[in-house]
């Protein structure tokens, strides 16, 4: 349970900070371009700017970059990391503005989507908070310690002294204390699929079943589906990693084991369904 002092950023000190960083110069020396087609294919996008170098080894155009970091922040998540199927590499916020044609609303935007994404105030001293382990909503307050010589614990959930034993990912035992994702899950519509045949009752948003990330099925192409969080491609409908839904069924086809029911828990795995 980490936690640290923060301060929101400003409308005015965030974007002269970011600007004093490099961004994208096809003249930079320091940058290394390539001619070659192993942008970020998941974008499918055909855009024709010089491709640069991550630092993972794999290369983006700055617009295909800055829809991808952009898309995982409006997802809940506060890290940029690379799409590319098999690399779990993460790029450095400074990274990103060097290679991205953000504009200062853009940069605006992505640095205070950042700092709420992952911190929040204590409800007891009102001091700004980092959650460093998102598998337990118990957060300890370590100014309040210092100040008041306590601990204070809260929920992360519902701002209130937190009540129960933990670690716990789901509520603590305050009163109304309700997960929200478990919430969209329970009461989100159905899916239809316009690809996929002979499929009915499936939820429309569905938690990954390797690290709990909310992902939501465009309707179109085939039933399995990629998380932006984990790199994990797994099956929308029976919830099982792809590789082992495609030994008993097809791409655009049912599922062997039929229709995964609504998941009550972000971090089931898949085969506690059944």
């Amino acid at each position: 349970m980490l936690t640290t002092e923060r301060r929101a950023p400003s409308q005015d000190s965030t974007s002269k900070l970011t600007f004093k960083m490099k961004r994208y110069n096809p003249e930079d020396p320091t940058l290394t371009f390539v001619d070659r087609d192993d942008e970020m294919d998941f974008l499918c996008e055909d855009f024709k700017s010089l491709r640069a170098l991550m630092s993972c080894g794999h290369a983006v155009t700055p617009m295909s970059l800055t829809k991808w970091c952009r898309r995982l922040l409006d997802q809940g998540e506060s890290k940029f990391v690379c799409g590319q199927t098999g690399c779990d590499a993460e790029w450095s916020f400074e990274e990103v503005c060097k290679m991205a044609l953000l504009t200062p609303e853009e940069i605006e935007y992505f640095e205070k989507k950042i700092f709420y994404l992952c911190t929040i105030f204590c409800p007891g001293c009102k001091s700004s908070v980092l959650r460093a382990d998102f598998r337990n909503l118990c957060v300890k307050c370590t100014l309040c310690k210092a100040d008041l010589n306590r601990t204070f614990m809260f929920c992360w959930q519902c701002l209130r002294k937190w009540r129960g034993t933990a670690p716990r990912s789901d509520r603590c035992q305050n009163d109304g204390c309700v997960n929200k994702s478990l919430e969209i899950l329970r009461n989100c519509p159905d899916i239809t699929f316009k690809n996929v045949k002979g499929i009915t009752g499936c939820p429309s948003i569905r938690a990954c079943p390797t690290c709990g990330f909310l992902v939501e099925h465009s309707t179109t192409g085939c039933k399995n589906i990629f998380c932006t969080r984990c790199k994990v491609q797994f099956c929308f409908v029976c919830l099982k990693i792809t590789d082992d839904c495609l030994e008993t069924s097809e791409y655009f086809g049912p599922c062997s084991s039929g229709v995964a029911p609504r998941q009550s828990n972000l971090w089931q795995k898949h085969d506690l369904f059944y």
